[in-house]
């Protein structure tokens, strides 16, 4: 039995100090905390969640160690003040790439709605299977010649208001990217030859292979979209450039 006052941790919950950060997670994600703001004091937090200091201290290391809060001595905890220049260089929008080398961009919205997610993309999105999730296919245009097509599952509590957007104005990285803080992207890229719905959307033949660019992105700890960007051999190419974090961190040369 649980001592008075301690609070009683259900065994299929995450441990306390991942709620602890889910909840400073979820009001940053919100907007609810905004960069540079101060968070409560590590005793505020104590008193308002009823779990140890430590375990609010864990919360508080780990998220600053992930680049989510800046902790200043004497002056406490604040919201990091992200730099959007990083997540712009990964996942960019097509539109400005397409204007940036003086062509002229349009789309055209396939799909856009709401399904259930069937149980091999529950998995990949570590959802419940056949939970809600927003569906977009949007084929993206260079001189009215469609050079990618887009086929994105986006966690609905993520972009609540998802469906409502007009994406002919916005681009969905565009609107995800205002709304979202990206915490990780995984990028995948394989050649293959589609299928003939997708040859049919992008306008080539039977022949012809496609990059295909799988691209899995996190807001806080959950995967917030799952998706896939398929272009034509002839029409696309992907590349691009980093900078290692530490000496030694490339490992191909």
């Amino acid at each position: 039995m649980a001592a008075v006052g301690k609070p009683v941790q259900n065994i299929t919950e995450p441990p306390l100090y991942q709620q602890v950060k889910d909840y400073i997670l979820d009001r940053i994600n919100s907007n609810s905390l905004l960069p540079g703001m101060r968070i409560e004091s590590e005793a505020e937090l104590v008193a308002a969640l009823n779990v140890s200091r430590m375990t609010v201290n864990r919360a508080l290391r780990e998220l600053t160690a992930e680049g989510r809060l800046s902790r200043r001595q004497g002056q406490g905890t604040f919201v990091a003040v992200r730099k959007p220049q990083a997540a712009l260089f990964t996942i960019q929008s097509i539109a400005d790439e397409i204007r940036a080398r003086g062509g002229c961009y349009s789309c055209v919205i396939h799909l856009l709605e709401e399904e259930k997610a069937r149980p091999s993309l529950a998995a990949a999105m570590e959802l419940a299977p056949y939970a809600p999730v927003f569906h977009a296919i949007i084929i993206h245009k260079e001189d009215d010649v469609p050079i990618q097509l887009a086929c994105r599952y986006i966690r609905p509590e993520i972009a609540p208001h998802f469906l409502e957007q007009d994406f002919t104005q916005v681009t969905v990285s565009e609107y995800l990217l205002s709304i979202a803080p990206v915490a990780a992207i995984e990028h995948v890229v394989e050649a293959l030859i589609p299928e003939p719905w997708i040859r049919d959307l992008l306008e080539i033949n039977s022949a012809e292979p496609c990059l295909a660019l799988h691209r899995k992105t996190w807001v806080g700890n959950r995967i917030a979209t799952s998706s896939t960007f398929y272009s034509p051999g002839s029409r696309y190419t992907l590349g691009g450039r980093f900078t290692p974090t530490s000496p030694g961190g490339i490992g191909v040369m």
